[in-house]
């Protein structure tokens, strides 16, 4: 056993093992040779790799395994957001039709003055962009019920609550 400056004995374990990463910190055998954070990326890329091959093997059986699709996603997004993200290919290139819409697609517009707006416009709920004088629904004639809309909302969100009838005795 060698003698350190100190007096104290080296064990033969306590010997500095540089990361197997050439990261330049120390590593354990408890983390297979590995510095702590080397190690928990390992398991990350792990983990991740295996929500991969279960994403998948869930879109090949058409979404019928129930267990497949409760596995949890690394990033805090449900499953099936990463499932539909694979499985929907991105083209660098839009489609022709696509392009032609964008192409013909002039300055948006005012629907009651016809004055450019372009990104300060007013979207109403009759769907129409107007800009900030006739964004109003008094001042651009919005065909859009109102009264029914908020009657709807307020029926929705305050549901009638009756108590059971009781036997009298």
């Amino acid at each position: 056993m060698e003698k350190n400056g100190a007096g104290c004995e080296a064990s033969p374990e306590a010997a500095a093992i540089l990361c197997i990463n050439n990261c330049g910190f120390f590593g354990t055998s408890a983390t297979m040779n590995m510095c702590s954070k080397c190690h928990k990326d390992m398991i990350l890329k792990q983990e991740h790799a295996k929500l991969a091959t279960s994403a998948i093997k869930n879109i090949m059986d058409g979404g019928n395994d129930k267990e497949s699709a409760r596995v949890p996603s690394l990033f805090g997004a449900p499953s099936g957001s990463a499932a539909s993200e694979m499985a929907q290919p991105s083209c660098g290139s839009p489609t022709q039709a696509e392009s032609n819409s964008k192409s013909k697609e002039g300055p948006t517009r005012c629907m009651t003055c016809r004055k450019r707006v372009g990104l300060t416009g007013f979207s109403c709920r009759c769907g129409n962009l107007f800009c900030c004088v006739h964004r109003y629904s008094d001042k651009h004639d919005c065909p859009f019920d109102y009264l029914t809309a908020s009657r709807d909302a307020i029926a929705k969100g305050n549901p009638v609550v009756k108590g059971q009838k009781l036997d009298k005795i």
